[in-house]
């Protein structure tokens, strides 16, 4: 058993080590930018019910000074405002065009279908797939070209920085950056060829329109519920070069509004936080959890005192880079940890009754 303990030990240094070179590796877009050129950029927007965010959206898009950009979005079958608001905009911009959404086909998810007819509707020279619940400034659109022309990449992702509000979403939405910054060095994303390091978040994602259409990623992974992920696999498979960052100032995002929210949200994608492993989810949640108790009994109180400051530590270098508060992650370690692991529990039950309604659909049936 003690053999045991020492392989929990190390198990928190690695992590913690990971998480404290994603500190200081300051994944974010470099402020400074310089273009080799102008290029033409679509920003594909799809939209289902989003009354509360695409005019939001639309408003700072249309404040940007980036003189080179066509806004496209996809009306998918909405019964609130969305089109209206949308129409509303277009009135407005010349630039803004509503795209109204064909009937979802057999063997499609819904975002997937949207995305794929937005880029078939798209004419820039690269293609930003943007959510509408995202929060943007004007730099980020040229910070994002520049970067993306600098290391000369096929598909950039940026993580948007996380804006919490309830209860609930503290102690659910910070869990996805606990388990991102504390596995994978997000450096090794662009500098590393082997697919394992792969990480990208569907709520900002930019690719060279050239290779986009070549390949048609969104209809290759038409029924793929976590599509984002499986697109930079097969990005950096076919040696195209990927990176992801860390969202900052100018690009945010209330990723959910709830707990409940945010648990159906969580249970599209846990799995694939993981290598799309249950195997390897369940073993996580279940070491991690274990873990103190297990060290406690073993090796008594100070060594339980020194694994829980590793805790405390890793939870720290993580909401510095995510730039979330510190103080109230720490305070809610237990609740967080409790959550991560009904997500888990649920996201098994709905996949053995091949049911989770998001958006109205159903994304777990047969396809």
């Amino acid at each position: 058993m003690i053999y045991f303990c020492y392989f929990l030990i190390i198990l928190l240094i690695i992590r913690l080590l990971v998480a404290f070179v994603n500190y200081l590796s300051f994944a974010y877009l470099p402020k400074v930018t310089s273009l080799t050129s102008v290029p033409r950029v679509s920003i594909l927007i799809p939209a289902r019910n989003e009354e509360d965010n695409i005019g939001t959206l639309l408003e700072q898009l249309s404040a940007f000074e980036y003189s080179m950009l066509e806004i496209i979005v996809y009306n998918d079958h909405s019964t609130d405002q969305t089109e209206s608001i949308i129409q509303n905009w277009a009135s407005l911009k010349p630039n803004i065009k509503l795209l109204n959404g064909d009937e979802l086909p057999q063997g499609w998810l819904g975002k997937n279908h949207a995305c794929h007819q937005l880029a078939q509707a798209a004419t820039g020279d690269l293609l930003l797939f943007l959510d509408a619940d995202v929060s943007v400034k004007k730099d980020v659109i040229k910070r994002s070209v520049s970067y993306l022309q600098k290391h000369e990449l096929h598909l950039l992702s940026i993580f948007p920085k996380q804006i919490v509000k309830s209860f609930g979403e503290k102690v659910s939405v910070p869990l996805m950056n606990w388990v991102l910054l504390s596995i994978l060095p997000i450096y090794l994303i662009r500098k590393s060829k082997n697919k394992v390091f792969s990480a990208a978040n569907g709520q900002f994602m930019m690719f060279k329109a050239a290779t986009y259409k070549a390949i048609w990623p969104h209809e290759k992974y038409k029924s793929h519920k976590v599509e984002d992920i499986a697109i930079i696999r097969l990005f950096k498979q076919r040696g195209l070069a990927s990176d992801a960052r860390l969202g900052d100032n100018d690009i945010s995002c209330r990723m959910y509004v709830g707990l409940d929210d945010a648990i159906e949200g969580f249970i599209k994608n846990i799995f694939q936080f993981f290598g799309n492993s249950i195997f390897v989810t369940i073993s996580f949640a279940i070491l991690t959890t274990i873990a103190p108790f297990v060290v406690y009994a073993q090796m008594g109180f100070w060594w339980l005192t020194a694994y829980l400051t590793g805790i405390a530590c890793i939870r720290f270098f993580v909401m510095l880079a995510s730039q979330q508060s510190i103080f109230q992650n720490l305070l809610l370690v237990l609740p967080q940890h409790i959550v991560f692991l009904l997500i888990i529990i649920k996201g098994l039950i709905n996949n053995k009754q091949k049911k989770l309604i998001w958006k109205d659909r159903n994304i777990l049936q047969d396809l």
